[in-house]
């Protein structure tokens, strides 16, 4: 449990996010302040592994679907764990120090992320460490990445798109995430509440909202057992087209170059005229009638665009359709590319 949840007005977060605060009273005021640069969110409860060894980067390069190789010093990435069926397992934040490998974990899964890449070593100079009990996560928009003498940071990669040259959505709009300026700080945990200083607190209900705002997929909340990168848009970030090979590489390549994945992310507005939002789960199914066609995965409430989500549908849903959560409308806004096309091959995708 964090330390920062003894601050006044804390409220313990749940789910994934227990053990650091959801918000600390002013969850509105909050998520304002946090998307204005002035706040910063506790991320403490994420996990921290870090690799060493003059072999640690070419070795993670071998291991998970992004160019690691030749990772400048304080560059940002992020990377996938896939299983051998090309299912995501662990999604990585991903920067280097010069002589270390820092990699944040979403909360619970750095002893798993630790222990398989500790397996994998084999006669190779790396030393695999979780260290989350040493290091501390925070969260906060900047204006640029870490400079020399800052805390190390990871930095969200948008708008570096894998295999795109420009910062342009599926449906030809400018990306949410384009120019996001987002930042994970990574600080000794003793020194969590020095790190803060002075600065407002922001919970994780505010740092959720302006993820979701932005199109960011977040693993074991917006993924499950069958997910592949494609259907969460991870090729854009997270997955390098043109490597060597990797664990589950060969389901990337087949879905990618002979059809379409069987699901997709979407992007929800919600009526907000009730004032309940639909859970996190709930069923979508088409307002003029008919079967589910996928499910709510992240919900949250926008300052600005009230109520927002991300959801998995059928790769074929249609993205003019109007779907139903419960009885709350939800309008859509494509993620993922869709095509009209009839695919030339059916991709067989590996079960779990």
């Amino acid at each position: 449990m964090s330390v920062l949840l003894e601050r006044p007005g804390a409220v313990d977060g749940t789910g994934p996010d227990t053990g650091v605060a959801a918000h600390y009273g002013a969850p509105h005021k909050e998520q304002v302040l946090l998307a204005e640069g002035l706040a910063v969110v506790d991320l403490s409860h994420r996990g921290v592994v870090t690799v060493s060894g003059p072999d640690r980067l070419t070795w993670l390069h071998s291991l998970t679907t992004q160019q690691l190789s030749d990772l400048p010093p304080r560059t940002s990435v992020e990377t996938l764990v896939l299983s051998p069926k090309g299912h995501v397992e662990h999604a990585l934040h991903v920067v280097d120090d010069g002589t270390t490998t820092w990699l944040t974990t979403e909360p619970g899964a750095a002893p798993a992320v630790a222990g398989w890449l500790d397996s994998m070593r084999f006669m190779l100079r790396v030393e695999v460490d979780d260290v989350t009990e040493g290091y501390a996560v925070l969260g906060e928009p900047v204006g640029a990445e870490s400079a020399e003498g800052e805390p190390l940071a990871w930095v969200d990669p948008w708008p570096r798109l894998v295999g795109d040259s420009h910062a342009y959505g599926p449906v030809g709009q400018e990306h949410p995430a384009h120019g996001r300026a987002w930042r994970e700080l990574i600080v000794p945990r003793a020194g969590l509440e020095d790190a803060v200083g002075d600065r407002p607190l922001a919970g994780t209900w505010a740092a959720e909202a302006l993820r979701v705002a932005a199109w960011r997929p977040r693993a074991g909340v917006d993924t499950d057992h069958r997910s592949i990168p494609h259907e969460l848009d991870w090729l854009r970030t997270a997955v390098h087209l043109h490597k060597g090979c990797y664990r589950g590489q060969e389901t990337v390549a087949r879905v990618k170059n002979l059809g379409r994945p069987p699901r997709r992310v979407v992007f929800l507005h919600l009526d907000g005229s009730g004032h309940v939002s639909p859970e996190p789960g709930a069923e979508l199914v088409p307002a003029d009638g008919g079967r589910a066609v996928g499910h709510l995965t992240s919900v949250a409430r926008h300052h600005e665009d009230g109520p927002i989500a991300l959801a998995l549908v059928k790769y074929t849903t249609d993205p003019a359709a109007v779907l139903l959560a419960g009885d709350v409308s939800a309008a859509q806004t494509p993620i993922v590319p869709v095509s009209t096309e009839r695919p030339t091959a059916r991709p067989r995708i590996p079960r779990a």
